[in-house]
């Protein structure tokens, strides 16, 4: 026989509840919900911040028109494109559509749902970069793996714009469950095994994935933006020191000894990178017209701009001289066409953005939400610096875009969707009190 359902129990009283008692307490929990959800709309309703809306739309706009400027030789020159001049513009300007649409949504959303989505945002980061790198029968060694400019860091359609790096969408991943699982254990941070090696772990498990692909640039900033959100969550300092000690070391080793070129020369991975850094004119005619030609290209760009450029739309170095121009070493082109002056405004709006990123970060509601805003202004800081640096010959060649300037569509739809996450956390910021 069926056992008879037991009737909800008051919990003051311990007795059974009557049949109205029952209906009566579902109704209130009801309305409490309905509470709740309205009170987390009427919050996430307040105004968004409009100095971090029009830094980013105001680079996103110099960043399009630079891409333009950068991009039609290549592509007038490409049949595979079609010699179409307008191709890259015409695909980041549909992107960049797309993206500000989603930004648009995504600000309008309570960013505390995103806590919900923590684990499922991580799961399917891991699951995307575990596709990139599974051996199989295609020329590149990979099964799914799509290859461009000789690495296999894409999936998605072969030959057509409906790829992506599965990298970016780990980054973001990454921030979300970061930020949800170091808020969540706030004073266990400083505990090793609880707060240090669990975020550690998956970390370096990232990491790992992204740096065999390879994409040491992604694994790099993966790894960046993993330890400011650790150290900004409250990691005991004594992890921060070694961490710091541990940087200070590795940029000692790279630019004062052959410890770490020797060791990328064991494992077949770009050591000539390295060489190129210490001395990109060194070498013989051969060496400079293949390892070293980027760079080289790149630096006589840079100086070919002078003070005030030579002009907007008149690079010379575009024209079949300065690979990738339209990607990676656009920034060689804005310096050569705007000069000094040009470039050094560009980096003052990155950084008005990125201060402003923090400083909402430090008036955010709740520490979720600061997280958050770490996060995502961590990778926007860390991506914008290395990308300069490798195109000036700070560092070596990495292999690093620009955000909002450099060709790639669903990347550009990613940075946007994360400033609209940035603008759903400062809708909740309390508005300043009148004295």
């Amino acid at each position: 026989m069926a056992q008879k359902k037991s009737r909800p129990v008051n919990p003051r009283t311990g007795i059974p509840l009557t049949r109205g008692e029952y209906r009566q307490m579902k109704r209130q929990k009801e309305r409490e919900e309905r509470r709740r959800r309205h009170e987390a709309w009427e919050a996430a309703r307040g105004p968004m911040d409009m100095p971090f809306l029009l830094l980013a739309m105001l680079l996103l706009g110099i960043g399009l028109i630079m891409l333009f400027s950068a991009s039609f030789p290549n592509a007038q020159s490409s049949s595979r494109l079609g010699n179409d001049p307008l191709y890259f513009i015409k695909r980041q300007v549909l992107f960049a559509g797309l993206g500000v649409g989603l930004m648009v949504w995504v600000s309008k959303i309570n960013y505390e749902r995103f806590r919900g989505m923590a684990k499922l945002a991580l799961i399917v980061s891991f699951v995307l970069l575990i596709l990139v790198v599974i051996p199989g029968p295609k020329k590149n060694g990979r099964l799914l793996a799509i290859s461009a400019n000789g690495a296999a860091r894409w999936l998605g359609i072969p030959n057509t714009s409906l790829t992506f790096q599965p990298s970016d969408v780990a980054k973001l991943g990454l921030i979300v469950f970061f930020a949800e699982s170091i808020s969540k254990k706030r004073e266990k941070m400083k505990d090793f095994k609880e707060g240090f090696l669990y975020h550690m772990v998956i970390l370096l498990a990232m990491f790992g994935l992204t740096a065999i692909e390879p994409h040491f640039s992604g694994a790099i900033l993966i790894a960046g933006i993993g330890a400011a959100m650790m150290v900004v969550g409250g990691i005991h300092w004594g992890w921060i020191a070694a961490g710091v000690s541990g940087l200070a070391a590795g940029s000692y080793l790279l630019a004062f000894t052959d410890v770490i070129e020797n060791f990328f020369k064991a494992i077949k991975y770009n050591a000539s990178r390295i060489t190129v850094w210490k001395d990109p004119f060194g070498g013989d005619l051969a060496f400079r017209r293949d390892e070293a030609w980027q760079t080289i290209q790149g630096l006589y760009a840079i100086g070919s701009g002078g003070l005030l450029g030579v002009g907007l739309g008149k690079s010379r170095q575009k024209f079949g001289f300065l690979p990738e121009a339209q990607n990676d070493y656009i920034f060689a082109v804005v310096l050569e066409e705007l000069g000094l002056v040009g470039g050094t405004l560009i980096m003052i709006f990155f950084a008005l953005l990125i201060i402003r990123g923090f400083w909402l970060a430090i008036h955010a509601r709740d520490r979720f939400g600061s997280l958050l805003i770490v996060g995502i202004t961590t990778q926007i800081a860390l991506q914008t610096f290395l990308n300069i640096a490798v195109v000036t010959n700070l560092i070596p060649s990495t292999g690093i875009s620009l955000p909002f300037f450099s060709s790639g569509g669903t990347a550009l739809v990613i940075q946007l969707v994360e400033i609209g996450v940035v603008l759903s956390v400062s809708r909740q910021i309390p508005a300043p009190k009148a004295r």
